[in-house]
């Protein structure tokens, strides 16, 4: 591979205009503030959902999940990869949802190239192949915050460390599935109608966020639907169509920030406050120096006599 995946954020914000950048069109991101079947029901047509969670690191493999059943038939048939790499999980996740709903979905032309190249290769192949897209590697990367510090693409994660992952659910010939490259297979929830998918995500949600202390609140939801500016179109809304572009302005904002290192900035920023306090205090900065001279000077003589040598 040619090169690293950094980590983002979840966030509405950001994987909707990953999406749009990756050709997908009329899709966006909702953050969902509770499980309520209601509140997916009234954000209109919904693709699936992105559940992210604290990873239970350390446990035992099994032949079976804790909730539902692997369906290894559809581990072929469906649209379904192996997570081969980290910090890719989130994008994963939301390739692995579309894909599976191309027809519903206008995925756009390099993801449908993508899927009729990857589509036929076992899920673990399908894994590479996704990891090993430079197109979706380096629009991932793109919504990256930027850090000055930090190497996201040799970051490797520790047992004491806190460890995030992302899955999808949706439903898929009329089964709800659950999309997770870290399984061996999808896992099936049972019977599942697109229109039911809102009544029939919830007790799967809730028996998953069960396993976890009542303490533990770092979960996040997110809702894929359909662009919420076409049906306030649709409906003559002019008061919802306007906070939805309002909306889409601050993501905009919000995602040009993470490009940026602002370390500079503020650098440059201080320098210049100091600078003119030191102007303000006339010959000030000549006696600055000089104090901190004196104050290392004396720390270093206190330090020889002590036996203690610095470098």
């Amino acid at each position: 591979m040619s090169g690293g995946w950094n980590t983002i954020e979840s966030d509405a914000g950001v994987f909707t205009y990953l999406i749009e950048k990756l050709g997908v069109k009329d899709v966006q991101f909702e953050e969902l503030t509770a499980l309520d079947s209601d509140e997916i029901q009234s954000l209109g047509t919904t693709y699936g959902v992105i559940f992210l969670f604290k990873y239970p690191t350390g446990e035992a493999p099994s032949d079976k999940p804790k909730d539902g059943t692997y369906d290894h038939d559809a581990a072929n048939n469906l649209f379904f990869a192996a997570q081969t790499i980290q910090n890719a999980c989130g994008t994963q996740a939301i390739i692995s949802l579309l894909l599976n709903r191309e027809g519903d979905v206008n995925i756009g032309k390099d993801l449908k190239e993508f899927k009729e190249f990857a589509g036929e290769f076992p899920p673990e192949l399908r894994g590479e192949t996704l990891s090993n897209s430079d197109l979706i590697r380096e629009t991932h990367n793109s919504f990256a915050r930027s850090s000055p510090f930090i190497d996201e693409t040799q970051r490797t994660a520790t047992e004491d460390d806190d460890v995030y992952h992302f899955i999808a659910y949706t439903s898929i010939n009329s089964t709800l599935y659950e999309l997770d490259g870290l399984q061996p297979a999808p896992i099936s929830h049972g019977p599942c109608t697109p229109s039911d998918f809102h009544t029939k995500i919830i007790p799967v949600l809730q028996r998953r966020i069960a396993r976890y202390p009542e303490s533990e609140i770092r979960f996040n939801l997110m809702a894929c639907v359909k662009d919420l500016r076409i049906r306030a179109r649709e409906i003559g809304d002019e008061d919802g169509l306007e906070q939805q572009e309002d909306k889409r302005m601050q993501w905009l904002w919000e995602n040009s920030l993470r490009r940026h290192n602002f370390v500079g900035f503020v650098g440059e920023l201080l320098k210049g406050v100091v600078k003119a306090k030191l102007e303000a205090g006339g010959g000030a900065y000549d006696k600055w120096v000089e104090e901190a001279k004196g104050r290392t000077k004396k720390r270093r003589e206190e330090a020889r006599k002590q036996g203690i040598v610095e470098e």
